[in-house]
């Protein structure tokens, strides 16, 4: 297929028109036109964009597609899921979970992952199924799992949580405030810090870390995948530290090392 073709394609399995993708790059339908109908070829700074646009890598633009697969936003059932949990709570009589589990799925309620009809406790679930999966099963880790956003997303707060105070604390220490482009590398220098002196919320982060990664193909923007890479980067070899430090971790911190490392490696190669 050549760039034209390639570049309809795209901007029709993002259901946009030729004059809504016109007014993002701050030119006429009718230059999007010709492109498409390679008459001309966009100057690389608006193929640059137009990536952005899309969401996807310069060379889906500009390489032929010869390939196209199917791709799924979800690997489990949420149902099933929440089942698997509360039925391993009740079996390891883990009090914080079970409370936890129908706190969590209430406080989410009607919340979406970002762009898709995913509900948003399906990333939840997906961590503490992610830390059993691993051998955890410590009460507070997998409470903390399920309730790692309800402060930042849901408005609720510590007093509200239905679980202990070592589970409140490392939700506490997992959550933090809005940021903008003025205030984000200090508040997130301070924020990483802190959870990399507690073992279990560096834990339940690195969980969370890789479960968004393996989502921020199609839940991010270009500009937002590049900085989650350069965020994994500077701030995640510390916390992986502190997992590996404790040695009933030793064999979570290989794997969840092995898979942000390994995606990391991917998504800088195809970016």
């Amino acid at each position: 297929m050549s760039i034209g073709s390639n570049l309809r394609e795209l901007r029709e399995e993002k259901k946009l028109t030729q004059e809504q993708v016109a007014e993002k790059l701050g030119v006429t339908f009718q230059a999007v036109s010709s492109w498409e109908r390679d008459e001309y070829k966009p100057d690389i700074d608006r193929i640059v964009k137009l990536a952005e646009i899309y969401e996807v890598s310069v060379s889906s633009i500009v390489e032929e597609r010869t390939e196209k697969f199917s791709t799924k936003q979800t690997i489990y059932n949420w149902e099933h899921m929440k089942t698997h949990v509360k039925s391993t709570a009740r079996a390891l009589k883990m009090a914080d979970t079970l409370k936890a589990v129908d706190f969590a799925a209430d406080a989410h309620a009607g919340q979406m992952r970002k762009k898709s009809n995913v509900p948003y406790i399906y990333h939840p679930l997906n961590l503490a199924c992610h830390a059993l999966s691993m051998g955890i099963t410590d009460d507070a880790i997998i409470s903390a799992c399920l309730l790692h956003d309800v402060i930042e997303d849901c408005g609720k707060t510590l007093s509200d949580l239905p679980v202990s105070d070592e589970a409140k604390e490392l939700v506490r220490l997992l959550s933090h405030e809005k940021t903008n482009d003025e205030n984000r590398d200090a508040v997130m220098k301070a924020y990483y810090a802190a959870i990399a002196q507690n073992p279990k919320a560096a834990l339940v982060k690195c969980i969370d870390r890789c479960n968004n990664l393996t989502t921020m193909s199609w839940g991010l923007s270009r500009s937002r995948i590049c900085r989650m890479i350069k965020e994994t980067e500077s701030y995640f070899p510390a916390l992986l530290k502190a997992v590996k430090a404790e040695a009933d971790y030793g064999n979570a911190a290989w794997l969840l090392q092995y898979q942000i490392e390994s995606m990391l490696d991917i998504y800088k190669r195809l970016i």
